[in-house]
Order: structure tokens, then sequence, then C-alpha cells
């Protein structure tokens, strides 16, 4: 019965019909139903009327229905005018839908070995031809073409010509992360499918592996919540973005987990091939004169045993020794045998010069290797000529005042000559003849910018001149320095409401706010605290739980109106609450501003940490929040001239952005006026593979007062150096980078295969090798699917009004003549 409602009312393939709701289209019949209603008995009566009053030949009865079939068939074309139409919520069965997507990735290009008995099985398993049987390798796309253009046996073509099943077909590509798009299914792009017609659409440019975006678009195409399973053709190289696998419950599902169908992954690729790789390890600041040691981690595949010589040498890429030729050092050369896995080599060196340097870790390839780009890896390290330097304000002496002097007059990174302070209170004559101490708050700029960390200590504002508070902003927004505020119980951070200070804070200022200390209470670490190495104070959370439990009560702190919209607060009060009643206060925070970072402490009492441990958590604190503010740019007077590009490492036809902060010997921007010709001038050093070097100049024109800029296209893969020569000091500041052919799938040469299964796995699906993939067949049992919807069709094009227009004309001819109306 369904299925012949179904039939009449033009619903394919519907198993139940539950809710029908007629209305009309048409504006005028919508608004009111008087018309319709109107017409129809006007239409009625003039029928009635005419087979009643005008044709009196025939029974009375007759006529009569005569007249009623005449009046609904006028009726019916009236209410044609109407657009009549069926609002229906049914349900169809439909075939089950199968995503089949393939990989588009540029590692489907590369060529896998394969010996004469694999290539003899590859022939008879996907259809490669017999001009296959005679080569060495066989790219992974050429074997995927071969798998969908077999004209026997295809998997595919019989999943949906055997088993009935919707195939829809994507290939994933991109360059940033990888992004689906559907392909033609058949010439005519909706006929059925053909496999061979999606072969010839593959292609190869996608720059990376993201499968866990490409589950996450899967799941948001059009019509993916009735897919029933997928199928996924791949080498699994996964390299960017989200993994698809691993998640938990809830909202830590992984993007195989929220899919929610099986997912049946098929293989494609050699698993084992012979592949040599380093990746190199330093310290990113070592100190001039101090042994360190640089770790080259070797790892290989097929070289068991074999011997490899691994190189490591250093380039300077500033001052003077960067603008001189065969410069390279060789910090060390160690042949070894390769062992299972990976193996670690330690290579002993004790810089002798000070400077951005440059160190490359190389090993030969190995005979057969089929990629190579992994066989180098390079890393920048700034070696510190002397010390880092830091710089504390404070009105008076306290408790971590004593202790932070302390802690970093036995860093090795600050030292003696590293830690100066300024103290208000302290007598004018200490301050001129004591070397620890800073004459004046506000040196020339020469020696503030040189600075890399400030401390601001608990200052009344009449001791905080307007020159100090606009020079600290411009060390932090414009020279990447560090700046701590600690609040201290006498003055309180409020003292810097209207400086220029009071805005790069991480908190806002409560001009009304007063010292707390009503209770004592516990510091409780954010969520985010993890995320900062200077609030690891550990090597385990139970010890970093107990170093911060080392704190014990704390008597009192500062309150604040709120929390910076930028700001990320690390730790926070167990009780008391900002202004707004929600945000609980915060007693360290740390935000973003301009080129550097602020730190606020709500309190001074970090030097509790000392107690049972000494000075171990606290100088892990202090240590590692220094190393955070003031390693992350230029040190010293360095920050004077700073050259750097937009990325380390580009692709062919990329553009390089190469720009350089320029000032003068006081900190000034240098300008067009202190320039010849206006420009700054430059050398770019081109080095291709076999030696070939190329050297052309640059100018950087200025693009604001202090900042200089230059386009460069990366016309060739290579290694590049931009030498800009400063014209204050003389030296040079080079930059390296590196423009490659090649992609990161070209980096591994082997199939994820842990992957594949992995993922197959975690969704109840299966994995497969494309040699094997006709066992899908019968591994895929689906159901047909149930779609519930609700849709809106137009009456007048239905049989069933076909059907009525027909049947009421048909049967008042016929009646008219068996009654011998004219």
């Amino acid at each position: 019965m369904t299925g012949m409602l179904g039939w009449l009312l033009g619903l394919e393939n519907a198993t139940s019909i539950d809710e029908i709701d007629p209305s009309f289209a048409a504006s005028w019949a919508a608004e009111s139903a008087f018309w319709g209603f109107f017409g129809v008995v006007v239409l009625t009566v003039l029928s009635l009327w005419f087979y009643l009053k005008r044709q009196p030949r025939g029974p009375w009865s007759a006529r009569l229905a005569l007249g009623l079939c005449r009046g609904l068939l006028l009726a019916l074309l009236f209410l044609t005018l109407a657009n009549p139409v069926l609002r229906v919520s049914l349900t169809n069965r439909q075939p089950p839908l199968v995503y089949v997507v393939l990989d588009g990735t540029e590692s489907m290009e590369i060529e896998d070995p394969y010996s004469e008995t694999q290539r003899a099985e590859l022939s008879e398993r996907i259809g490669l031809g017999p001009e296959w049987k005679s080569r060495e390798s066989v790219t992974r796309m050429e074997c995927l073409r071969a798998f969908l253009q077999r004209p026997e046996n295809n998997v595919l073509q019989q999943l949906a010509d055997a088993k009935g099943f919707r195939i829809e077909v994507f290939q994933f590509d991109g360059n940033s992360t990888s992004q689906l798009r559907k392909l033609r299914s058949s010439p005519a792009g909706s006929g059925p499918f053909d496999a061979s017609h999606v072969a010839g659409q593959l292609t190869s440019p996608g720059q990376v592996t993201a499968l866990g975006a490409v589950l996450n678009d899967a799941g948001q195409q059009f019509g993916a919540g009735n897919m029933a399973a997928m199928v996924l053709f791949s080498d699994f190289a996964h390299n960017a973005g989200a993994s698809p696998v691993g998640g938990g419950d809830g909202e830590s599902l992984s993007p195989a987990q929220r899919l929610r169908v099986p997912v049946y992954t098929i293989g494609i690729g050699a698993t084992e091939t012979i592949d040599l790789a380093v990746d190199l390890q330093t310290d990113p600041k070592m100190k001039r004169n101090e042994r360190t040691v640089i770790a080259v981690n070797l790892r290989h595949d097929g070289l068991q045993d074999q011997a490899a010589t691994v190189r490591v040498s250093a380039r300077p890429l500033s001052g003077s020794r960067a603008s001189g030729e065969g410069q390279t050092i060789l910090v060390g050369q160690q042949t070894v045998a390769l062992r299972a896995g990976s193996q670690s080599i330690d290579f002993p060196f004790t810089p002798e010069d000070a400077g951005r340097f440059e160190f490359m870790a190389e090993v030969d390839p190995a005979p057969g290797e089929s990629v190579v780009d992994n066989n180098r890896a390079a890393r920048e390290v700034n070696i510190i000529d002397d010390y880092l330097r830091l710089m504390y304000v404070d009105y008076e002496p306290s408790w971590e005042w004593r202790f932070v002097k302390e802690v970093f007059h036995r860093d090795k990174l600050v030292g003696m000559d590293g830690f100066r302070t300024y103290l208000a209170s302290s007598d004018p004559q200490v301050r001129e003849t004591n070397i620890l101490f800073l004459p004046t708050l506000t040196p020339k700029r020469s020696e503030f910018f040189a600075n890399d960390v400030i401390f601001l200590g608990d200052m009344p504002r009449s001791a905080l001149t307007d020159r100090f508070c606009e020079m600290t902003r411009e060390f932090v927004g414009r020279f990447g320095g560090g700046l701590v505020v600690i609040a201290g119980p006498r003055f309180g951070p409020a003292q810097l409401r209207g400086t220029a200070l009071e805005d790069m804070l991480p908190v806002i200022l409560d001009p009304e706010s007063r010292l707390r200390d009503e209770r004592s209470f516990r510091l409780q670490r954010t969520i985010h605290a993890d995320r900062y190495p200077f609030m690891q104070l550990g090597g385990t959370e139970v010890e970093n739980t107990r170093a911060w439990n080392n704190l014990r009560l704390l008597p009192w702190y500062q309150p604040v109106a709120q929390v910076h919209d930028q700001a990320f607060v690390l730790a926070e009060h167990p009780a008391d609450t900002c202004l707004d009643g929600r945000t609980p206060q915060p007693l360290i925070a740390i935000r973003q501003f301009g080129a550097g970072e602020v730190v606020y402490l709500g309190f001074d009492e970090m030097w509790r940490l000392r107690r049972m441990y000494g000075e171990r958590y606290y100088r892990e604190f202090w240590s590692q929040l220094i190393y955070r503010l003031g390693m992350s740019h230029a040190l010293g007077a360095e920050k004077r001239f700073v050259a750097r590009t937009d990325r380390q490492e580009y692709r062919v036809e990329d553009r390089v952005t190469v720009t350089v902060e320029a000032y003068n010997e006081n900190f000034d921007p240098l300008v067009q006026q202190d320039l010849p010709g206006g420009t700054l001038s430059a050398e770019l050093t081109v080095s291709r593979s076999g030696g070939f070097d190329t050297v052309r100049e640059l100018t950087l024109s200025m693009l604001r007062p202090g900042v200089f800029e230059a386009s460069i296209p990366a016309s060739a893969a290579g290694v590049y150096h931009v030498r800009v020569k400063d014209p204050v000091g003389g030296g040079f500041n080079e930059i390296p980078f590196t423009v490659t052919g090649a992609s990161a799938e070209r980096r591994s040469g082997i199939r994820n295969r842990p992957l594949q299964e992995q993922l197959a796995q975690e969704t109840g699906g299966r994995s497969y090798e494309l040699v094997n993939a006709q066992q899908l067949l019968d591994d895929l049992q689906l159901e047909s699917v149930a779609e519930r919807y609700t849709r809106s069709y137009p009456l007048w094009a239905t049989p069933l009004w076909f059907l009525a227009l027909v049947g009421l004309m048909l049967g008042e001819w016929f009646s008219r003549k068996m009654i011998n109306l004219s």
C-alpha cells in the first residue's frame, strides 16, 4: 500500500509515509484560502447549472453526476493555478553510501623498488601491464591507476555493480593541509559508476598529508550523515595537523572516532626501503669557551650493520667572520656501524667565537636510497659572548631581591657581570661606587637597550620617571625584551596607573585596590601552566606538585580589577575573584606585548620555594623564566641590527621576504638620510648541488624608520645565504634559508603501516595491502540505509494529479456517450 501511494505521489523507494501536509505555493492562494474555496464553489455551481438547466436530455441523476464530474475537473484545473504542493515526511531505503578517498599527495610519485617476484605479483593482482615487469621500481600512483583501471575483478567496480553500493570518490591534496576534492564517478557525471574514469582524474600535487583533516572534511561533506563506510587508499605518511587516531571519550575523540563509520584502509607503497636520516639537537644558546655536546640522532631502514659517516659543521652567520670565505668550522666526524632503529651520536664542542652560527649535520647517501632530503639537518644557535644582562629595579631590598641576586650571580648565563640593580632608597654614593648598583634609573639608550630582561619590583609612582616607563615600553614592544613585574606589599601595582607601563601588563589595575592579608591561602596552578617551562619545577607531575606545595600558605597578595583579554593566567587565588565576581584573582600571569613578553607576579614571596630544598626549585623557576624572556630575541647590543626571513624553508617559485631592523649606536631608528643611497646593501649567495654557487648584490629599501625589506624570488632549489652589512658597526648579519623542490612528502619513503592498521582498528574496519584488496568484497557487508527526511513536492506534477484529470475527462466523455448527450 505504501509503495502504491508513494508511486502516485511521485516518491521513489518510500518505505513509509509518516505525514502529508498539503498547501498552496501561489501567493494569492497561500495568503487566504477564501479565493481557492470561492473558485471551486463557483466552477462547481456553474457546471451543475449547465447540466441541470442547459442539458434536458437524460435522467436527472446522470446529469447531476456529470455536473459534479465537470465541476471537479474545472476545480482541479483552477487549483493548478494555485500551485498545490505536498509537504511529505517519509522514510526511504537507499543503497549504502561508501566514500572512496584517494591519496593525491607528492609521496604518491615516489618510486618503490620491487624484486622480480614482487613485480610479477603486482602485475597479476592489480593489473600492471607487461611493460612494468622490466622496471625495477614503480610509482605508487602508477599502482593505484592500474588498480582502478583493471578490466577484470575490479574491486570498486564490483562494489558498485555487484553489491549495488552508492560510490562517491574523493581525492585529497593541498599545500598546508589536506582537503577533499570530489571526482566525477562517470563521464556523464550522473551515469553508472566507472572506476577507469576515476583513474584518469588522479593527480598528485599535495604538499602535505594531514589525515586528521581528511577525516574531518569527509564528515562535513554534503550527505555524509548517510555514509556507511569509507575506503581509504594511501601510503599514510601523515606529516601535518592533528593525528587521525588516538582520541579518548567525549570532547577528546579523534577524527577517526568522530567519523563514526568503519574505515577500510588499503596501503600503497613499500613498508621497507633503504633510507638514512639525521636529526640535530643542540642548545638554542651556547656560551663561548664553555664545553657543550651536540647530539645527532641517526635513523635508518634496510642498512643494518653497514657503516655511515656523520659530519657536523658550524658556519658563522653574524659578525666580521660572516663576511669571509671558507669560514666553516668542522665540529667533528664519526663513522659508525648502523644498529637497529635509531642511535644517538655525541659531538663535544667548545665554541671559540660568539655570534649566530648555523650548525649542520650531514650523512652521505646510501646506495639505493630513494629519498635523500633527510640526509641533512641544520639548526641556528646563538653563542653568547659574555652574559645575559638583567636589570632589577626596586625601592628597597626585599627578600625576593636578595635571593634573586644570589641565584643569578651563580648562574653561568648571567654571573656577577650580568646582574645590575637600581634601588631608589639606596644612598646615591653607594649607587655611584658599588659596581652592583646602577647610578641612575635611566642610563644612556645604548646601555639601557643592551639589557635582556628588566625586573620591576615594589616602586612608588614618584620614583618611576616617565622616561624610564617609555624606554621600558620601547624595550619590550620594539626590541623584544622581557619585563617581570613583581608586586610588593608596600606600594602595590596600582602605582603603575597612568604610566606607559599600565597597558603592557597582563592584568588590569584597580586604583582602589589594597593589600589583602586577611587570610592565608595556597596558590593554585591553572591548566595554562603546563605550557610554560618555568612553571614546571620538577621532572614529573608529582615532583612539580611537591615543589609548588613547598610555598605553603601565602600570607598576602595584591588584587587587581581584571585579567587582560590577551593574557594567560598561570596561577590564581583559590577563592578570591576579580571585580566581575567570576574570574579568580591572578597571581602569576603572562602576555605578549609587541615583540616581547611581560610576566606579572601578584606577590613577592617566591623565595619560600627555598624552604627544605634550598635553591633547587627557586633557581629552576627564575632560570627558566629569564631563559624564556631573555633568549627569545637578539642579546645585548645585537638587538640594534637584526635580520630575519619570514620562514626558514621555502619551495621553488616562492617569494622570500628579508626584513632588517636597524638602529644606530643610540638605538634610534636608521632612516634613508643615514645611509648611502638611502638603502641597506646585502649579498645573496645560492649554493646548489654539485658545488655550484652564484652570488649577486641586493638592496633593502626602507619600509618605515628602522625597518628595511626586500623580496627575493626563490627560482631554484639550494641553500641560500643573505649577508646584510651593518652600516654602523661594519660587520655582517647573515640569514640562511633553504629552497627545496621537494615537499614534506619526500622526506620519508616508507609507508606508515602502523598508522594504517591503527586507523582501521580504531574505527572497526579492516586493513589491506593493494595486492589482497579483493578481500574487501567479502568483508564489506552493509545494509541499505533508512533515510528520514521531509520534502515539498508540486502536487500538479505527480501521477495522482495526472490520473485524476485524465480520469475525470474520460469519465465525463464516456458518460455523455452512454446517455446520448451531444
